[in-house]
Formats: structure tokens, sequence, C-alpha cells
């Protein structure tokens, strides 16, 4: 099993240790995981008459940094299975039907992302960039290109923002970060070596990181600050951080968007500015 794919067996493995308000939320979750994925933390609450605190500190107590990421696990573990068998690529598959099922792959994933994003973690990230004096943007291997397409997007916002895609510049760039500064650390693990070293750095220089990630429990999830997370499936002929790739683009997509709109004019006249220099370039 997975370490993302865990939030049922915590449960059934400590049900016997819950206080009864635990256990009111476990029967809960046991009864219908399907749909706490469509749940808010709030609504569970009101629906089994307790406060969120109690949600909170049960998901906790089960091994989670928080709601988000025990409901980021719960729905690993409900959604895949449901996914439908025709869809996996076989070696006799035409080229059409290969295609067909690569795309319909993709979009299972942005539905499934879409399922768990944290409107709320979604938030604090826009806050976080717009206060800070710097957003710099980490990732390596395919994770890399996520992050370079991110800083390609966000330097159209008029803010000051970086990238680079060797692992060593990486690392000269979070030690030369500030408290305030934002690090938006993109891995589909969250727990590769040159990731950690990184977190490392960070962790040292108080930066705000957020983090974009498919896995809830990792290092990268445990010590950011704002996670926003995917959900993407592995199949025989395409990894899960293959098929993650497009739900990471689009979370940046929605967080440089959400960006523009909070910059008001002075994103537009960014934009338009870099419109301009731009024109240049084409015949």
């Amino acid at each position: 099993m997975k370490e993302q794919q865990f939030a049922l067996a915590a449960i059934r493995g400590s049900y016997q240790r819950f206080s009864d308000k635990e256990k009111k939320i476990a029967d809960y979750v046991l009864n219908d995981p399907k749909n706490i994925i469509h749940l808010t933390i709030n609504q569970i609450a009101d629906e089994l008459g307790l406060a969120e605190s109690t949600i909170f500190r049960f998901c906790q107590r089960i091994g989670f940094k928080g709601f988000q990421a025990f409901k980021i696990s719960l729905a690993a573990e409900v959604v895949a299975p449901l996914k439908d068998i025709h869809e996996q690529i076989e070696e006799g598959d035409s080229v059409r039907s290969v295609t067909e099922k690569v795309f319909r792959s993709n979009i299972n994933t942005l539905e499934e992302t879409l399922q768990i994003v944290d409107a709320a973690a979604m938030e604090r990230a826009v806050q976080a960039i717009m206060k800070a004096r710097k957003t710099e943007f980490f990732g390596s291997g395919g994770s890399a290109m996520i992050a370079m397409d991110g800083y390609h997007k966000f330097i159209r916002l008029g803010l000051l923002v970086s990238m680079n895609l060797d692992s060593h510049l990486q690392l000269m760039a979070a030690s030369q970060l500030q408290k305030g500064d934002v690090a938006i650390v993109i891995s589909h693990s969250g727990s590769t070596t040159d990731v950690l070293d990184i977190l490392r750095v960070l962790k040292e220089k108080d930066v705000t990181i957020i983090c974009v990630t498919n896995f809830a429990k990792s290092p990268l999830s445990k010590d950011a600050d704002i996670a926003l997370y995917t959900i993407s499936e592995e199949t025989d002929f395409r990894s899960e951080a293959l098929s993650s790739r497009i739900a990471q683009l689009s979370l940046i997509d929605a967080l440089y968007t959400n960006l523009m709109i909070a910059r008001g004019d002075e994103g537009k006249s960014a934009l338009q500015d870099m419109r301009e220099a731009m024109s240049q370039k084409r015949l």
C-alpha cells in the first residue's frame, strides 16, 4: 500500500483506542468514505454535532497534519478503485485508442484533483505571495519543468520572482531568501534528496513554503506552510508522476490567475508591459 493510501487503515487500526467522540467520527468516515472527500470540515462538524477542532485533532491523532491532508489520503484510497478498467493502455491498442486513453487519464486526474482542492489553502498562498518580497520556484527532474512553467507565468505579474534549473543553483538561491519570502516547491513524491536538501535550507531561513505534491504524508507536506495537492494514478505505461504533471500545471495556473485578479490594475499594467516588450519578437 502506498504511503498516501493510509487513512482507512489508520482508522481501523486505532479504533479501539478512540474516545466516544473519535469513534463517532470514525464510524461516519468508514460508513461512507467517498462522501467525505466532497465535504468541508465544518460540514462534517455540523453533521456530527462536534466542534471543528475535534475533527482536526482526530485527523492529527491518526497521523495526518490536518483535515486536508487526511482528505487527500482518503481520496487516493477511495477514488482510485473507481477508475474504469477499460482505460488501461494495452500493448495491442491502436494509436487512436492510446491517444483517447491518455486524454481520458489526464481528464480523470484533473477531476480527481479538483475534488480535493483546498480553496482556503489557495487563498493563503495568494496572500503569502502578495506580501512577499520575492517568490522563488524550486523543483528537480520533471518537477523542474513545472517550476519553470510557473516562473514563466508569474513573471507576468510584476512581482519579483525567480527560478533556476540547476540543483546547486537552487540551493544557493534558497540560501539567499529571507523571512517573509515565498518558496514554491514542486515535487510529486515530496521526498527526493534534492527537495529535502532545499527544504532544510528554506526552514533555516524561515521562508514561507508552498508545496505542490501528490503525497499528503511526505517530508515536504509535513514541513510546508501551505500545501496544494494533486491526485494521480499509475498505469502500466504511465507513471503517476507523469500523470500528475497536468494537475500540477493546473494548480499553478489557478494560483497565477488568482494572483492576477488580486493584483488588480498593477497586474494588468505588468501584463501589458510584458506584451509590449515581447511584441518586437513577432514578425
